[in-house]
């Protein structure tokens, strides 16, 4: 497996390494002890699939407050995403910035969001599949999120917002300056 970090360093890109033959391939899309080997520290609770049936389908801006806050390992098995995650910890020097990647089946990686940050999607190709682990159970009390295409973020989004396939929930997430974030940077010492 290949890490690598973004912009935002806490956030990072996971490539499982592939066995292929004329058989196929195998590969192992999560070691809890090579994931630690790599300084990355997930307690799985729980693994969600999410299936768009067409391109430019938003979910998103998502999160959970603690204390069932969660990270999130993200991985296409199906299809193409434009993936992207927004920092919501007060004191970061990246507070209100965000990193984005394609994540598809082609390219067989993975894509880290710590808690403490907004995650979310758009669909790049029809019939996408997406499973993503978390570390905290669903709590629908607990579940937030801010508005998809807010101006103070500027996500590049790779369509016209009226192209944009949403939920209405996702239509009335906040927006940024509306949301008071209950998370805290920490700095890493890495």
């Amino acid at each position: 497996m290949n890490v690598k970090e973004l912009a935002i360093p806490d956030v990072k890109i996971i490539t499982p390494t592939r066995h292929a033959d004329d058989r196929g391939f195998f590969s192992e899309i999560y070691s809890r002890p090579r994931a630690e080997s790599h300084g990355i520290e997930l307690d799985i609770a729980q693994e969600n699939f999410a299936f768009s049936a067409r391109s430019n389908t938003v979910r998103g801006l998502h999160l959970q407050t603690p204390p069932f806050a969660q990270a999130k390992l993200v991985q296409v098995v199906r299809g193409a995403i434009l993936d992207f995650a927004i920092d919501l910890r007060n004191g970061s020097p990246w507070y209100g910035q965000f990193v984005c990647a394609t994540i598809s089946a082609d390219n067989w990686q993975q894509i880290l969001v710590p808690v403490g940050f907004a995650h979310g999607l758009c669909t790049l190709e029809p019939d996408t599949a997406v499973i993503y682990k978390v570390t905290a159970p669903f709590s629908p009390e607990n579940d937030t999120g801010i508005r998809w295409n807010d101006p103070d973020i500027g996500i590049p989004w790779p369509m016209k917002n009226e192209d944009a396939i949403l939920s209405d929930k996702d239509k009335a997430l906040p927006l940024l300056a509306d949301f008071v974030s209950p998370f805290e940077y920490e700095e890493s010492g890495a």
